[in-house]
């Protein structure tokens, strides 16, 4: 196993591009075992008129078709914005051993706030999760984003 090295910038350039394409700034990226990249994406609910198509979704679903698995043991996530609901299931689902989020999200978040997907009893897997990584570099991103539809 390789040393410890955070993958967040790549995070932060998925949710740059986002941004760019007029969708919410979130980005994800999928880490292997060995500490490589293999996937990343940034939200694109917008143009691709998919409510599900968010960064963590689409970056689980590219990592999981690469591994040739609907299950992806040992392998990192690193994330933006803390994950809703809904991604911190399929967080939970995908078998994903450590979430690396950003930005906290009090109003829509799913693991430290809102419905704390991961303490309920009927997550089957919970990983290690570790928050608050490059989160003022996130906030920032999402700050003038929203900033700029007002």
């Amino acid at each position: 196993m390789s040393p410890f090295r955070s993958h967040m910038d790549a995070a932060l350039a998925e949710a740059s591009a986002a941004a760019a394409r007029g969708e919410v700034p979130v980005g994800a990226v999928v880490v292997s075992p060995r500490g490589e990249i293999v996937a990343r994406a940034g939200n694109r609910t917008r143009e691709l008129c998919d409510p599900t198509a968010h960064a963590e979704i689409l970056a689980l679903r590219a990592a999981c078709a690469a591994a040739g698995s609907e299950r992806l043991p040992g392998h990192d996530l690193y994330v933006t914005l803390e994950p809703c609901a809904m991604c911190a299931s399929a967080i939970a689902q995908a078998r994903i051993a450590r979430l690396y989020y950003g930005a906290a999200d009090p109003k829509s978040g799913g693991v430290a706030h809102g419905a704390k997907v991961f303490e309920h009893p009927q997550s089957h897997h919970v990983p290690q999760v570790y928050d608050g990584i490059a989160s003022a570099a996130a906030e920032a991103l999402l700050k003038a984003f929203f900033a700029e539809k007002r």
